[in-house]
């Protein structure tokens, strides 16, 4: 609060900020600080850039980003104009509430700084009414129904933000086709001979790094897109690769195992029957 030049806040574990009404001070800009709280910024029109980690969130139409507590984020210099709201709540609030065990499905806490929410008008308006709503509860003085209709309050926001990133996937479906398809072309490859041997199966992890977008990102875009998951899309190219391989080489099945990166062929022969109810030995026969 201090850096925003606002007295303390109404409640103690939630709190509202309309920028409209703050004058950020810009005198430790460059310093880093760790948030202690989850962090919701609705911004409007924002023109500036606010980092954290190695990149930055830098959109001028506006929209939201979402952080999550122990997070290092840092204010830059170039912040001239804010428009709109950021919440801030602990994960305290949520202790007696299944929120907090339920916070984890909104994957956006862990998305990358890349990866904000861009809002079109109405759906601008409709985070703008639900934080405004927030405001006017804090307003109220606190009584036992207060941490009852706020978390209510801030789960109805989540949900909202769950639906419009559902819908950002799905109306981007030419960027992220494009994502899918440099994602296959990097799996066909890794199930290559030599790089399977000396790095085995490649996890979600692996495929989000050589994509340069986080791990639940990816995750949440393909089971919008395709409906499966970044695992699926690992099996379902390392059957396709086993497939092949069962039909046109005589490697053993182990072999084949240790080819794709298995470390122990029952390992391959387990998954393999559990996606084609055959075994690969069964498989094989199959196509004399």
């Amino acid at each position: 609060m201090h850096r925003l030049r606002l007295p303390p806040p109404l409640h103690p574990l939630i709190t509202l900020i309309d920028y409209s009404h703050v004058k950020i001070d810009l005198s430790d800009a460059g310093s880093w600080f760790l948030l202690d709280f989850y962090k919701i910024t609705f911004k409007n029109n924002f023109r500036g850039s606010v980092k954290y980690g190695p990149g930055s969130y830098d959109f001028k139409e506006g929209g939201m980003a979402f952080l999550a507590p122990n997070q290092l984020v840092e204010m830059t210099a170039d912040v001239n104009d804010y428009q709109g709201y950021a919440l801030y709540f602990h994960p305290d609030l949520l202790i007696n509430h299944t929120l907090a065990q339920g916070i984890h499905r909104y994957g956006f806490f862990s998305y990358g700084v890349a990866e904000a929410l861009f809002l079109s008008d109405k759906e601008k308006q409709t985070v703008k009414a639900l934080l405004q709503a927030i405001g006017v509860e804090l307003e109220n003085n606190i009584d036992q129904f207060s941490e009852d209709v706020l978390v209510s309050q801030l789960e109805l926001l989540l949900n909202h933000s769950n639906r419009f990133y559902n819908r950002q996937f799905l109306t981007r479906k030419t960027l992220y086709h494009h994502l899918i398809g440099r994602m296959n072309t990097w799996l066909n490859e890794h199930f290559d001979y030599a790089n399977t041997l000396i790095s085995g199966l490649p996890s979600p992890q692996d495929i989000a790094t050589h994509l340069n977008v986080s791990q639940r990102y990816l995750s949440d875009m393909l089971k919008a897109l395709t409906g499966k998951t970044t695992q699926q899309h690992i099996h379902v190219a390392l059957i396709e690769k086993a497939k092949t391989l069962l039909s046109h080489t005589t490697l053993t099945t182990a072999e084949i195992a240790y080819q794709l990166g298995f470390e122990h062929p029952q390992s391959f022969n387990k998954l393999f029957k559990s996606k084609t109810r055959q075994s690969p030995l069964e498989f094989r026969q199959a196509l004399k």
